[in-house]
């Protein structure tokens, strides 16, 4: 199946998106950082507290390690969250402005990937996410949803999330990897899960290689 009729597909079935600012960058990396592996309600939630209880960045920055994983323990994975907050804070402490990463949005995307995954603990798939949705950079962030529908639908192979990453930046034109990203990350979530995909739900079924008859779910 090729990716720009999967576009066409979802869009059709999901209506077209486009691309429109949310946050930004710092505040999109840090509430990025506390997503990884948890859902969206217990990412928020200690994001809003951090921000209601210390104020800016500079204050939340002068945590001890043990108060912000106590702040954001319900996120999951805390002791480690918190180390690549604080590691993110340091950077952006250093930042002109201080704890600022505007500077992100005039460098090209490859520039601003390679600053962001000097940081430890920011990979491809957090850095690209970041610049994706701060600044509509032409990137295609490769979690678990797009890796699993990726595959499924044999639309690369059977990698890691990191090669899989790379191959689509070259194979899913810069104008539709946001609608590529969101579709597809949708579809995961709704219909195209893990274990029981709801293949009888999804507009791809005709044409997807792993797609169970009509009614049936794996």
């Amino acid at each position: 199946m090729e990716i720009v009729h999967v576009i066409e597909q979802l869009n059709a079935f999901y209506g077209t998106v486009r691309w429109h600012h949310r946050r930004d960058g710092l505040t999109e990396l840090i509430q990025t950082i506390l997503s990884q592996q948890t859902t969206d309600v217990n990412s928020l939630r200690p994001y809003t507290e951090l921000r209601h209880r210390h104020g800016d960045w500079s204050a939340i920055h002068a945590l001890s390690h043990a108060e912000l994983s106590d702040a954001i323990r319900v996120a999951g994975l805390a002791q480690r969250k918190a180390t690549y907050i604080l590691a993110t804070l340091d950077v952006a402490a250093t930042c002109q402005p201080a704890y600022s990463i505007e500077f992100l949005a005039n460098q090209s995307p490859q520039a601003a990937m390679a600053w962001l995954t000097q940081i430890p603990g920011i990979g491809p798939k957090t850095a690209a996410c970041v610049l994706m949705f701060a600044y509509g950079m032409p990137l295609t962030p490769v979690d678990t949803h797009v890796a699993r529908l990726c595959t499924r639908l044999a639309l690369v192979p059977q990698r890691t999330a990191t090669s899989i990453q790379s191959e689509l930046e070259s194979r899913v034109p810069d104008h539709l990897k946001y609608a590529f990203h969101v579709h597809l990350i949708r579809l995961g979530r709704e219909v195209c899960h893990a274990q029981t995909p709801h293949c009888g739900m999804c507009p791809l079924q005709e044409e997807c290689p792993s797609a169970q008859p009509r009614g049936h779910h794996v």
